[in-house]
């Protein structure tokens, strides 16, 4: 059983990304999509989609997004709120993630967003993860 959904989205993507596969799988989840897309709108994956496997169970395949020179776009993806300790923060207390080169996804009444765009549309939430 996986008690935290989000880091195993999260640790097979870095898995997959530092092992230079082309596509992984993880099983879906609606709040897993939402931070795909993210993902897939600022760049770090190529996209992905929803299939069911042999077991009739949905999965979600993602395809991973290299660089010309074949290193992996998402060099760092780390968990920020865990199950057992949630971090929400405020529109002032928004971090800036290495110097604004990565970005921290965060989850607010608006749905799932970026720190920019949280804090350009003024709203605070839960700090779900930072990606690099």
């Amino acid at each position: 059983m996986i008690t935290d959904p989000i880091a195993n989205l999260l640790t097979t993507i870095r898995n997959a990304s530092d092992a230079g596969h082309p596509i992984t799988a993880t099983p879906a989840s609606k709040q897993k999509e939402r931070i795909l897309k993210v993902l897939v709108e600022e760049g770090f994956i190529a996209s992905y989609e929803a299939v069911e496997n042999e077991d009739k169970k949905p999965v979600l395949k993602i395809r991973l997004q290299y660089a010309p020179n074949g290193r992996p776009l998402i060099r760092d993806v780390k968990r920020l709120s865990r199950p057992g300790r949630r971090l929400y923060v405020g529109k002032d207390e928004i971090p800036v993630f290495r110097g604004g080169l990565g970005l921290v996804l965060v989850s607010t009444s608006q749905g799932m967003l970026t720190d920019r765009e949280a804090r350009k549309r003024g709203v605070g939430g839960e700090l779900v993860c930072s990606v690099f």
